[in-house]
């Protein structure tokens, strides 16, 4: 997806949101602040985010989202359960109806035989409690694996979350 769909995809998510006088928010690992950048080209989008965080380092992803120190040790930072913490953190902190969490093996280094490089973990969170998490596996080198990341997070938020 280019610059452009992804800008007309954010556009999209926009409009749903004011329809549905809600906001979103996001906790970015492996994507360092992407999804917030795609949301915040649209002219307006002050209206439905506020702000997104870039929770890179496992301090981060505790102090910022809530993450619990046991999840990252037993589970790892690219797993359902830290990325389910960081979404619902995210939706708390932020006071957002909806929030999507990234956190993902980019490569080109990092990956294991668990957790190959291009596994990325995402999860959405919206209203009354509703918590769904996701693994993908994505190819490419470290700016397609971001890029891919960006895009089915906010074609996955807008698909199953905004418009179902």
């Amino acid at each position: 997806m280019n610059d452009q769909q992804l800008q007309r995809l954010s556009a999209q998510i926009g409009e749903r949101l004011k329809q549905l006088d809600a906001t979103v928010t996001c906790a970015e690992s492996c994507t360092g602040g992407w999804i917030a950048k795609v949301i915040t080209d649209i002219s307006g989008s002050s209206a439905w985010f506020e702000r997104g965080f870039v929770t890179y380092s496992n301090h981060a992803k505790q102090q910022l989202v809530g993450v619990q120190a046991v999840s990252l040790e037993q589970f790892g930072a690219v797993s359902e359960a830290v990325v389910r913490e960081m979404a619902v953190g995210a939706q708390r902190e932020a006071q957002a109806e909806f929030a999507v969490s990234v956190s993902g093996i980019a490569g080109p280094d990092g990956g294991s035989d668990d957790k190959p490089v291009g596994t990325v973990w995402f999860a959405f969170a919206a209203p009354q409690g509703k918590v769904e998490a996701y693994c993908q596996h994505f190819s490419g080198d470290r700016e397609a694996v971001r890029r891919q990341s960006v895009a089915w997070a906010l074609q996955t938020l807008y698909r199953e979350f905004l418009i179902n």
